[in-house]
């Protein structure tokens, strides 16, 4: 049976049954999340890391090397909401909490299957971080 690409779980791995590991539910949404938060998007300030889909991703990495303070987590924020609302409409963004340790950003992502809004579903968490 071929393997479906929109399946692939990123970061790619290996597994013992095929040559990249697959997923789907749960497993394959977090790491969809993952992948647009952490791809460069295109911004003004950047013209985006993918050459063949330059606007794919988010702006968070624009974020580093400001002050951290409470606008840079508001930003984080905003950042994080347009990308999954553009890039993953299957999730739903539950919350993004932001924590300060230094020069570090911590964001924790939490966000559910959008399919279960409104129903006792599993929240998923990525964490991310900027340092500054």
């Amino acid at each position: 049976m071929p393997l479906d690409p929109m399946s692939l779980l990123i970061p790619f791995r290996r597994d013992k049954k095929r040559d990249f590991a697959s997923g789907a539910g749960e497993d394959l949404l977090a790491s969809k999340v993952r992948q647009a938060l952490l791809t460069e998007g295109a911004t003004p300030k950047s013209s985006g890391e993918l050459p063949w889909r330059t606007s794919f991703g988010s702006g968070l990495h624009v974020l580093r090397h400001l002050r951290n303070d409470a606008a840079l987590s508001d930003l984080a924020r905003v950042h994080v909401r347009d990308c999954l609302n553009r890039w993953v409409p299957e999730a739903e963004l539950v919350a993004v909490t932001a924590a300060r340790d230094g020069p570090v950003l911590q964001l924790k992502v939490r966000f559910r299957a959008a399919r279960d809004a409104g129903k006792t579903a599993t929240t998923e968490e990525v964490q991310l971080s900027l340092e500054g």
